[in-house]
């Protein structure tokens, strides 16, 4: 994040937001700076490629269904917008933690004595290591003495829109993060790559809240995409998993996408329309 916050410095906020007399290294003004960069960034994020899934992958046919809510488009987007900012507080803590120099992110390619294979390396370690962590905290939320009070507004949504990707109670949307923000802390990352792998995460994210439901056949049963993330929110007790279905395989929760099978919600619209 330090090179985002170098970058907002040398561009805006050094010229033209704050006095000439605050130097840029204050603690004080590099929160201030992180909190809204954060919270910029991630509604950019958001509304941009949720806005774009929306209109140009998510099959619009879905809100015929009778489990979409009334105004639910509008109604996911004001409880994301509204969380964001609460979720950005714990992890403005973490960013400021790597902008003081506690991570282990690293600048050049040289500064890995593994070099560019330990850069493909770290993005696969990231995405297995991430994928378990929300594996465990996402069905860690199912339990009756958390799921309630912050799990189950992210449950509203029985046919999701990408607009209901962020759409969480901050303390669920922070932790089902944490994985992300841990790993530099625990592993060697180059920050150009970690840059990449949090929009990736966002875009990830919004994919598997669309709707759409193809994937590679042989991938199938590999890829945790929307068919798979769909049941979960259909039936509750499965598909935790956030990139892969491993996990859950491992944890006995996998359950194979109704909409492979023939009964999924697009099926149920069919059978609705020849009645």
């Amino acid at each position: 994040m330090d090179l985002v916050l170098e970058a907002a410095d040398r561009h805006l906020l050094t010229p033209y937001v704050y006095p000439a007399g605050w130097p840029e290294g204050e603690p004080c003004r590099q929160l201030l700076s992180l909190f809204v960069i954060t919270n910029l960034g991630a509604l950019a994020l958001y509304l941009l490629f949720g806005t774009l899934s929306y209109y140009f992958i998510f099959d619009h046919e879905l809100k015929k269904h009778p489990q979409f809510l009334e105004n639910q488009v509008s109604r996911e987007i004001s409880y994301a917008v509204r969380s964001l900012p609460w979720i950005s507080v714990p992890t403005v803590a973490l960013f400021f933690a790597e902008v003081r120099g506690y991570s282990k992110l690293y600048d050049n390619i040289e500064d890995s004595p593994y070099g560019w294979s330990g850069v493909f390396l770290s993005m696969l370690s990231f995405l297995f290591f991430t994928d378990m962590g929300i594996y465990w905290i996402h069905r860690g939320l199912h339990h009756k003495l958390f799921y309630k009070r912050f799990h189950k507004p992210h449950h509203l949504w029985k046919i999701a829109t990408p607009f209901a990707s962020h759409a969480f109670h901050p303390v669920d949307g922070f932790m089902q993060s944490l994985p992300y923000h841990v790993y530099p802390f625990l592993f060697p990352l180059h920050k150009v790559t970690y840059l990449g792998l949090y929009i990736f995460v966002n875009v990830w994210t919004i994919s598997i809240h669309d709707g759409d439901y193809r994937v590679p056949r042989l991938l199938r049963h590999v890829i945790n995409g929307s068919a798979h993330h769909t049941d979960h929110h259909l039936y509750f007790d499965y598909n935790y998993g956030q990139y892969f279905t491993l996990w859950d395989k491992i944890g006995g929760s996998y359950k194979s996408p109704t909409s492979f099978e023939g009964k999924g919600p697009h099926d149920y619209l069919r059978k609705l329309r020849e009645k």
